[in-house]
């Protein structure tokens, strides 16, 4: 089975997603293509000084089915959000932070058959 690395569909060229939504719906970083599956590799930076919350809606908004929280440590450079989680059927993966832009989300998928 061959994977391809593919691009975020919300990047745009392979440059970082910015993370403008400080609240649900997020701002959009990946929706699957119907008929295959991905594996979401995703990394934040956090270009603020002071540490930032993020949430992820993985596939939904319903808390605690489709969120994932955390904290993004300020100035700390590539700091892994999403390790290679599948995907499949048209998910969606937004994200929202409790600051607006200061957070720039990166990354690819490993999309399969």
């Amino acid at each position: 089975m061959a994977l391809t690395k593919e691009p975020l569909s919300g990047s745009t060229s392979g440059r970082g997603i910015k993370v403008v939504a400080t609240v649900t719906a997020g701002t959009a970083i990946h929706t699957q293509a119907t008929g295959t599956w991905d594996e979401v590799w995703l990394w934040a930076v956090n270009s603020s000084a002071d540490d930032v919350k993020l949430t992820l809606e993985w596939g939904g908004v319903t808390s605690p089915d489709d969120l994932i929280e955390m904290i993004i440590p300020g100035e700390g450079g590539l700091y892994p959000i999403a390790p290679g989680l599948p995907i499949e059927d048209g998910i969606a993966v937004a994200a929202f932070a409790a600051t607006a832009n200061v957070i720039m989300i990166h990354g690819y998928v490993n999309r399969g058959p």
